[in-house]
């Protein structure tokens, strides 16, 4: 199978990694839908303005990320994450088109105590992990020919995320409470972006390959905790003379929340980099970069 004359399409057309594969898209043909054009909530009409575009490639970007907001808001959570993908993915079998979709650490409880390999027993711990897993098994059952990448605190220079809300608590505020005891990979949306794009280019050069199929971990190289990140958020960001303030390390029991967080979702992206050749840059050295073009 090789990828037919039309666009790449991408889901999740406001979100941050839509935006960033636009961007980075250069002069490959790159088609952004979301609502109310593009909607879970109206799953009847997605086939037809998936028929009416006739994509080359979809990349399903389009999730229900509110983390603490899915455990009351359980159906539509379900919707976004779970039997949206299904219809993409049943579409994409039929009409014999590649699908890429983003998944997220949060299919793992956290507990192993090391980094997660992809084939790793999961075991999400709230609606939203346990929606995004069920998302997956929709995808790899639908017949489709699909890649699944997981990702993990994925950030970018605008949206809404944990690189500017530190910023924006540093002008009002000179000491922060960050939790210290949950360990994961920030993941720059534009780094995800560069791998996604790769594999489109991958795919429209060579064709499928049957030994691509399935899931990836793609994550920022490199691990910390909320805590680290902020403080490096910081430092960066000190360099542009914006104030610093104290961080204090706190625990998960002192900031408690609706969802349980994974403790540890360190994601082993070795598979992604031995079939593909890919591996993210360190997440510092990614920070470094959008904290410039931020504020610079």
């Amino acid at each position: 199978m090789r990828l037919g004359s039309g666009p790449i399409l991408v889901t999740g057309g406001s979100g941050q990694l839509a935006r960033a594969l636009e961007a980075q898209a250069g002069e490959r043909t790159l088609l952004r839908v979301g609502r109310p054009k593009f909607d879970f909530d109206l799953p009847e009409a997605i086939p037809p303005l998936l028929d009416s575009i006739a994509p080359a490639l979809v990349v399903n970007a389009a999730a229900y990320t509110a983390v603490d907001q899915a455990e009351n808001d359980r159906e539509a959570a379900w919707r976004a994450n779970c039997e949206g993908p299904g219809v993409i993915a049943q579409w994409c079998a039929k009409a014999r088109v590649p699908l890429i979709h983003i998944s997220t650490d949060y299919v793992f409880d956290g507990l192993k105590g090391a980094p997660y390999v992809e084939d790793d027993p999961t075991a999400p711990t709230g609606v939203y992990g346990a929606s995004k897993l069920a998302g997956e098994h929709a995808v790899q059952t639908a017949g489709a020919v699909a890649i699944i990448l997981r990702t993990s605190w994925v950030y970018a220079a605008s949206g809404k995320n944990f690189v500017l809300t530190m910023l924006n608590a540093a002008r009002k505020t000179n000491r922060l409470r960050v939790v210290a005891d949950q360990r994961g990979c920030p993941t720059l949306a534009a780094d995800l972006a560069d791998a996604i794009l790769a594999i489109a280019d991958r795919l429209a050069e060579e064709g499928w390959n049957a030994e691509w199929g399935g899931i990836y971990h793609a994550a920022g190289s490199g691990e910390t905790t909320w805590h680290g990140f902020a403080q490096a958020i910081f430092a960066e960001a000190a360099r542009h003379g914006l104030p610093r303030p104290e961080v204090e390390a706190i625990t998960t029991q002192d900031w408690p929340t609706p969802a349980r967080r994974p403790p540890d979702s360190r994601l082993d992206c070795g598979k992604l980099f031995r079939t593909f050749g890919l591996r993210l840059p360190p997440w510092e050295e990614s920070l470094a970069r959008t904290i410039d073009t931020i504020l610079a």
